[in-house]
């Protein structure tokens, strides 16, 4: 899966008009994002704390990787409306439906061949910053594709309102996870819970760093 020269275009030019409001008006803070490789399949594992994540995360990441794409799994609620439907398209975003949608889990195991895809494997915001459990289906996707997971921590972003400036946020982006170890194991339900908890503790690390009590439930 490639994006066409113009669409990179359109989301690199879409991501820093972003990037002014959120790091030029407002102080949105990018840590480590060296620790994104530039080619390859990346899948950036985030916590989940605000609807702005899904605006600033791909800011954080293309702007050190210009003209790529940040493809995303999104509602398929976002997608009813046509105008919706176009822009949410033309940015990397696809529609999933909530239950199992296999469908999508293909489109998304093909994207990550090759190209940089962002999840939030709690899959829910939690508006108090507190971090969830992580979704078993986030380990069964690594098992099977086997990227590069790049543990992110997103802080202050719950406490934003728009069109508000001088608002405090940051984004750590961890090194890479080794999964070697439990991709010896059987391609089963105990061993994707493994590799999305190794996930979930790698982003409580990096939120303890910052100095955010992150409580798993």
């Amino acid at each position: 899966m490639k994006a066409h020269l113009l669409q990179r275009f359109w989301v690199t030019f879409s991501v820093y008009v972003v990037g002014i409001y959120a790091s030029f008006l407002n102080r949105f803070v990018i840590k480590g994002s060296n620790n994104i490789p530039h080619c390859g399949p990346v899948l950036i594992a985030s916590n989940h704390i605000s609807a702005f994540d899904t605006i600033f995360l791909p800011w954080a990441v293309i702007r050190y990787n210009p003209l790529q794409m940040l493809w995303a799994p999104a509602k398929e609620e976002l997608f009813e409306k046509t105008f919706q439907r176009l822009i949410y398209s033309s940015w990397g975003a696809f529609p999933v439906r909530r239950k199992r949608d296999v469908r999508a889990g293909r489109f998304l195991n093909d994207l990550l061949l090759n190209q940089k895809v962002m999840l939030f494997p709690e899959g829910t915001r939690n508006k108090d910053g507190k971090l969830g459990a992580g979704n078993r289906g986030v380990g069964k996707i690594i098992y099977d594709t086997r990227p590069t997971v790049i543990p992110t921590a997103l802080t202050g972003l719950n406490h934003w309102k728009f069109p508000e400036i001088r608002q405090n946020a940051a984004v750590i982006f961890g090194a890479a996870l080794d999964f070697n170890d439990l991709f010896l194991l059987e391609d089963r339900k105990e061993t994707h819970l493994l590799i999305v908890d190794r996930v979930m503790q790698a982003i409580a690390a990096l939120l303890s760093e910052e100095g955010v009590t992150c409580e798993n439930k």
